[in-house]
């Protein structure tokens, strides 16, 4: 591995020098939390593509047989890395996304009828350079492990080539920002305000009748972007207007994902294990007093604060099945997080890792996340797929990166915007539970989406 300390460079202007670049992706701490938003990762150009579809694994357009999962671990296992406590997490690896319909592969689910975009269920890119960012510290690094030469000399003599290829990109003069209007056409839902209404009341009466305790549904939004249309400015305008510890923006050919997500999914550091699921939602005010009095209203909500604690009690069941005996905790239950529009009820679960585990196995022990699906798991996710009709994608799955060095961090792809060609969609949804109100969750989906809409500097009536 050659490492090279570069001068603090801000990652959006970073992005700026690589954006070009080809499948270029940037896991980006947005928010600059200490804690949850250290660390920023910038890398382009990988030398493998692992891809499922339709539940088949692919190497670099290779079909592999048998189970996607294991095709992915043994992938990883070919380019082992030792883990440097030196240097920020990630140091070189696979990242990219897992999609929500990646479920299909671990349970017998019935498919959406409206596929959606027709994305594959996974891209994962295997990089063998990473800019890396402290944000507390404000240094800069580029990490470069030599893969996938195997000769150690040859994979020295690329390890440094490589590291001076990007060190010469991030080095040109300040590129010119160019700003193209963003803005989307007309916003269409899959639900009507009435239809989305009427879908939560039978979800409450699934409920009631027993079939399951909670469930998440969501509702979908698309428009057509113009020709012109910038995708790099657009993120940038969504980070500035929704800066969140979880964000990143995956530039793949003409598929473009922008994520401003809150929540972390799973995050694996040596063995310990931490899962922040985010169960309870209230719009922000512009008006402190108001803001503050909405806060205290979410804190004492009998409802989310009810609907967290069920989702905190299945993942510690999802963690249990890899995690040792009695290492499983709740560090903290329910507490308030704000964010630009609203403020969230937010828990924390954390374990550790079974010594005969690893990333892979955790990730398909809780995939998809328990915030995201509902409580029995399987049949809330029977019932989405039967009531929200259109597919989610990448939406509710993970967007992040595993190490060859084994460690891991993603996130739940919320507040997530697809882009495929001239097509933008995006989800916002919440938990039902017994106890909701079908208008109070349908404004609650238009909280959730309205600095995405803000982003494509589109005016929004609030019904469609």
């Amino acid at each position: 591995m050659h490492v090279r300390e570069l001068q603090w460079i801000e990652p959006v202007k970073a992005l700026r020098c690589l954006a070009q670049r080809p499948q270029l992706t940037f896991l980006d701490s947005a928010a600059g939390h200490e804690l949850l938003g250290r660390y920023s990762y910038l890398t382009c150009e990988p030398f493998g593509t692992y891809l499922v579809a339709d539940g088949q694994a692919s190497w670099n357009a290779e079909a592999l047989a048998g189970d996607p999962w294991a095709v992915l671990r043994d992938l990883l296992a070919r380019y082992r890395e030792a883990h440097r406590s030196d240097l920020p997490p990630f140091q070189g690896g696979a990242a990219g996304f897992l999609a929500y319909d990646l479920n299909r592969t671990l349970e017998r689910l019935p498919a959406p009828s409206i596929p959606g975009l027709r994305l594959p269920q996974s891209i994962l890119h295997f990089y063998d350079v990473v800019v890396s960012f402290d944000h507390r510290d404000h240094r800069c690094w580029i990490v470069s492990t030599g893969w996938p030469e195997r000769d150690p000399a040859r994979r020295t003599e690329r390890a440094r080539r490589r590291a001076d290829e990007f060190a010469a990109l991030l080095a040109r003069p300040k590129l010119p920002r160019i700003v193209i209007p963003s803005k989307a056409g007309t916003w269409h839902s899959n639900f009507s305000r009435e239809g989305f209404m009427a879908t939560v009341q039978r979800v409450v009466e699934l409920i009631l009748a027993g079939e399951i305790f909670q469930a998440n549904i969501a509702q979908c939004f698309s428009a057509r972007v113009s020709p012109l249309f910038d995708p790099l400015t657009f993120y940038c305008q969504l980070r500035s207007l929704n800066p969140a510890p979880f964000a990143a923006l995956l530039r793949y050919d003409k598929l473009t994902i922008a994520s401003s997500s809150p929540e972390r999914f799973l995050k694996l550091d040596g063995r310990q294990v931490e899962t922040r699921p985010i169960k309870g939602t209230i719009a922000r005010s512009a008006d402190p007093a108001e803001d503050r009095r909405r806060a205290e209203i979410l804190l004492a909500s009998e409802k989310d604060r009810a609907e967290n604690i069920m989702i905190v009690d299945l993942l510690r069941n999802d963690l249990s099945r890899v995690c040792t005996d009695n290492s499983i905790e709740v560090a903290a239950l329910c507490n308030l997080e704000s964010y630009a529009s609203v403020h969230h009820l937010v828990s924390i679960v954390e374990g550790a890792l079974a010594a005969d585990q690893d990333a892979v196995s955790l990730l398909r022990a809780c995939f998809p996340g328990g915030s995201v699906t509902g409580v029995p798991k399987v049949r809330s996710m029977e019932i989405i797929a039967d009531v929200e009709k259109v597919a989610r994608e990448v939406y509710c799955g993970a967007i992040g990166f595993i190490g060859f060095n084994g460690h891991m961090d993603t996130n739940i792809a919320i507040r997530t915007v697809t882009i495929d060609d001239d097509l933008a969609r995006f989800h916002a949804g919440g938990g039902i539970t017994a106890m909701s109100n079908p208008e109070a969750e349908y404004e609650e989906t238009l909280a959730k989406a309205q600095r995405l809409f803000d982003a494509f500097g589109s005016e929004v009536s609030g019904a469609f």
